[in-house]
């Protein structure tokens, strides 16, 4: 029962921490009595309540509920606490102190519920005895709720069930992101994948203060988590977008949105910082897309449009960002994305089944396919070809190089006989060879440009009898 209660009264995180100084409060000196807290020397707070490094006691005067309704006492904040009502107790969140050694941390929510003979006709003590010894980090303000409810309220889950929805169109978008670059290996795919998970790991980072009941120290930890994955979304859009419609400016523009948004490590509060560095990511990003529309970048005007509409939604509710509009943000940007991406594939592979079919009649050309798409390379250019995994570079006159989704064993029997595999990872075009020497107890064989190549013990007789070079001879002179 206590925790569909919790459940309940957690599912209004959206709403009570604008009342949670609602109620004016004193703080005293006191202590615990057989008859409940005994205070004393007690002044108003003007500010907010704030235990942390302390022990604290607070109290304040209600007024009867006017209904029958059940109430509950909701107390948020990285504290322990405890409270009594008329001086009945009402429970107990770990155990406050006078000291960190005495304090036991309690849970960073909490509810008391309030027995109907609790209350009395007239004014009503309610007394809160609070420390923070174990929070980690400084808050602006360390307490975000004090507050009594009635039980039970409206359940107001449409917010958490947009964000799990999000969380989990966003989630798909990673796989999604992770497959096209596991294909095609494109900057831009990885960048949205990394995109994609920050912010599914951000929903689920905000989402624990709703579903799970932890202890307070970890509220230093969690909020560091938003910020930092927030400033990371906003440098990962930045650099997408950079890289998209102004690549030219992608190193100045990635690195002034470093300085710019870690600035925001330097605000008060952890709402204003995640705010901020979300708002000045869109903000910067809003550059490169408005210099793609100038040089005419296909997609940039859509881009800036959405940029800058979002833009002005967050400033203009800038309490919903952190909480809503930020993952309507990363989903509305990255799944149409992907659908682009996916229609992208198809047309590239339309066009290198188109190329191949070309190629048939070009023997004197390989058909390289790469990210970039298809090439035909003449082979009389090739120098030679490396094996890197499951692709090849292909090392090409005047220095250039490519990589080729093919494999070193294909290749070789699809090269021409001026070919010939000199070692385990490496093809040598032989009308371009210089000479081969002895380095040690290893051979190079050295090429018209370029590093000279391996060449691997097994394979040197064959080498040797297609160069017509005697065993004797430690070089080839060019």
């Amino acid at each position: 029962m206590r925790r569909i209660l919790f459940l309940t009264i957690l599912l209004m995180g959206f709403v009570i921490p604008a009342r949670a100084q609602g109620i004016s409060w004193q703080a005293c000196r006191g202590a615990a009595g057989p008859a409940g807290p005994l205070l004393r020397d007690c002044h108003p707070i003007q500010d907010f309540v704030d235990p942390q490094g302390r022990e604290l006691w607070i109290r304040a005067v209600l007024g009867a509920p006017a209904d029958a309704r059940p109430r509950v006492l909701y107390v948020a904040g990285v504290a322990s606490s405890e409270a009594w009502l008329n001086g009945r107790h009402l429970g107990i969140n770990g155990r406050p102190g006078a000291t960190a050694q005495a304090e036991i941390p309690g849970r960073y929510q909490a509810i008391f519920p309030i027995r109907e003979g609790a209350w009395q006709p007239g004014g009503n003590q309610l007394v809160l005895h609070l420390s923070s010894f174990h929070g980690g980090l400084h808050f602006a303000r360390p307490m975000s709720a004090l507050a009594v409810l009635p039980y039970p309220r409206p359940q107001r889950v449409a917010p958490l069930a947009v964000t799990f929805l999000a969380a989990g169109s966003l989630l798909a978008a990673v796989f999604g992101f992770g497959a096209i670059h596991a294909m095609r290996r494109t900057g831009s795919s990885l960048i949205l994948a990394g995109m994609a998970a920050v912010a599914t790991l951000q929903a689920i980072v905000e989402s624990m203060r709703t579903l799970f009941d932890y202890s307070y120290p970890l509220h230093a930890w969690r909020m560091s988590a938003i910020w930092v994955l927030a400033a990371s979304f906003a440098l990962l859009l930045v650099a997408y977008v950079t890289t998209r419609f102004f690549p030219r400016a992608r190193a100045p523009m990635i690195g002034l949105a470093v300085g710019v948004i870690g600035a925001t490590a330097l605000l008060p509060g952890f709402d204003i910082k995640t705010a901020w560095a979300l708002i000045l990511g869109v903000a910067l990003a809003v550059v490169p897309a408005a210099a793609g529309v100038r040089l005419r970048v296909p997609g940039a005007r859509p881009a800036l449009a959405y940029l800058a509409l979002f833009l002005a939604l967050a400033l203009a509710f800038p309490e919903w960002l952190a909480d809503l509009s930020y993952f309507l943000l990363a989903a509305g940007l990255v799944l149409p994305l992907l659908m682009v991406e996916v229609v992208r594939l198809g047309r590239d592979d339309r066009g290198r089944e188109a190329a191949l079919t070309r190629a048939v009649s070009r023997p004197d050309r390989l058909t390289v396919a790469s990210a970039r798409g298809v090439e035909l390379v003449p082979i009389a250019e090739i120098l030679a070809v490396v094996g890197a995994d499951d692709y090849v570079e292909l090392r090409l006159v005047g220095g250039r190089s490519l990589l080729h989704a093919a494999r070193l064993d294909g290749l070789a029997a699809q090269l021409p006989g001026s070919f010939l595999r000199i070692h385990r990872s490496a093809i040598a075009n032989l009308a371009q060879a210089q000479r081969l020497e002895r380095d040690g107890d290893r051979w190079r064989l050295y090429l018209s440009e370029g590093a000279p190549l391996p060449v691997s013990r097994s394979r040197q007789p064959a080498l040797r009898e297609a160069l017509d070079v005697p065993p004797a001879m430690a070089a080839m002179p060019a």
